[in-house]
């Protein structure tokens, strides 16, 4: 298995809100759905994926509900708002443009400047 990659700050919010774009889901899916997205590059912490999705819900982008897992397990199932679908389409432009920049400069054949 390749080592995992660290998140960046900032990504765990937008990588979240991707996967709960497919539905509601329980915190552990979520986790597993951005390691296996990611081919295993991608290992969210338990501890940083609960202080995001509770951050999440206080900004309004995600709402939850109790039910039962697919283990038929007492879950948490968290759910995209429109607030949360809106946040979404904004982050994800915002790394796109990021990312954009970062290999403008990673292509250059020269950094000018300096």
């Amino acid at each position: 298995m390749p080592d995992p990659l660290d998140l960046l700050q900032g990504t765990l919010d937008l990588l979240i809100l991707k996967a709960l774009s497919f539905g509601p889901q329980h915190g552990y899916a979520v986790a597993r759905g951005i390691r296996a997205s990611s081919t295993e590059k991608l290992i969210v912490e338990d501890r940083a994926l609960y202080v995001a999705l509770h951050r999440m819900e206080a900004r309004g982008w995600i709402s939850s509900e109790w039910g039962l897992s697919e283990n038929n397990r007492k879950a948490k199932y968290y759910e995209l708002t429109g607030e949360g679908r809106r946040a979404l389409k904004t982050k994800a432009a915002d790394w796109a443009d990021y990312v954009e920049a970062v290999f403008r400069v990673l292509e250059s054949p020269a950094l000018e400047g300096g």
